[in-house]
């Protein structure tokens, strides 16, 4: 097999359809970054989940004087406190828990909004006026069902809140980020492959005699149609690697300068996530355009 034949007929068939390998090139630079995004969310979203699922906690708030919940008639007392300790103690699902004061949780209220809002003769809220609780760890963050259920109908109890539920919105916005991240990238992909079909079905009726040629003399199919296979390996090459940058770029100035520092309360996607990322786009990007051309190269050229 000579390769400079092969190499000669790559450079001409760049040059010669090269409009329509910017716009191969462009469009996969595009959808191997969208579909890179939705690989670092997915990544981000695990991470959130695991962390935050082992550091949230389930709070059972008990009963206090005028208590909003109808069925709590009064403050809970020392038997009923026992009797959720008792409960609490004997779940399976729960690892750790501790009881919070009144004056505790006034304190973290302070802390939240600020001491100078309950200054002066009539503050707008005291310590009594706070409810008890007791702050729940479980050993599974998706086991919860069990203890919330034996809890919540005990007497002294006033109401069960999963603070996995404040931070809900942000899971579902990470999903549909995700989502319509590889929702776009998937159209975009789609728009690649009919460019690629185009640029396939152009050279080949450029190159229609040397194909007959070449046909006449013997030559192997994979001589012919070698010259495409290395046109659409160096679109996707050059696709990928605009799209690495530009993940790269996200991860740098958007996630470490910015993101990551502004909001520290959880960690975030880094150089393993960002590695996984490239790979999955390094992988796809050379397969939506050597796939198809390895099957339009024998519709086309007829070998």
């Amino acid at each position: 097999m000579q390769l400079r034949y092969v190499f000669s007929e790559l450079g001409q068939g760049l040059r010669r359809n090269v409009s329509m390998h910017i716009a191969v090139i462009l469009t996969l630079f595009v959808s191997m970054t969208l579909v890179g995004l939705g690989v670092l969310l997915n990544q981000q979203r695990s991470i959130a989940t695991e962390y935050l699922g082992n550091q949230l906690e389930i709070a059972t708030y008990l009963c206090r004087d005028s208590d909003v919940n109808p069925s709590c008639t009064s403050a809970a007392t020392d038997t009923q406190k026992e009797a959720i300790e008792a409960v609490i103690e004997d779940s399976p699902e729960v690892e750790t828990y501790r009881f919070e004061t009144k004056e505790e949780a006034f304190e973290k209220v302070k802390k939240l909004l600020g001491e100078d809002q309950f200054d002066g003769p009539n503050p707008v809220m005291t310590a009594d006026d706070m409810s008890e609780a007791y702050w729940i760890t479980l050993k599974d963050p998706k086991e919860f069902e069990g203890i919330t259920s034996a809890v919540i109908g005990l007497d002294g109890v006033s109401q069960i809140r999963d603070e996995r539920e404040t931070v809900k919105p942000l899971f579902d916005s990470l999903d549909t980020l995700k989502y319509a991240s590889w929702g776009v990238a998937g159209f975009l992909l789609l728009a690649a492959l009919l460019l690629v079909a185009n640029t396939i079905r152009l050279a080949a009726f450029a190159r229609r005699k040397e194909i007959g040629i070449m046909r006449l003399v013997g030559a192997s199919t994979l001589y012919i149609a070698l010259p495409f296979l290395l046109e659409a390996l160096v679109t996707a090459v050059v696709g990928v690697v605009l799209a690495g940058g530009a993940l790269g770029a996200v991860m740098w100035f958007g996630v470490e300068q910015r993101i990551s520092q502004t909001l520290s309360f959880m960690p975030w996607i880094g150089l393993p996530d960002f590695t996984t990322a490239l790979i999955v786009i390094a992988v796809l990007g050379p397969l939506l355009t050597l796939l198809p051309t390895l099957a339009l190269t024998r519709k086309y050229l007829k070998v």
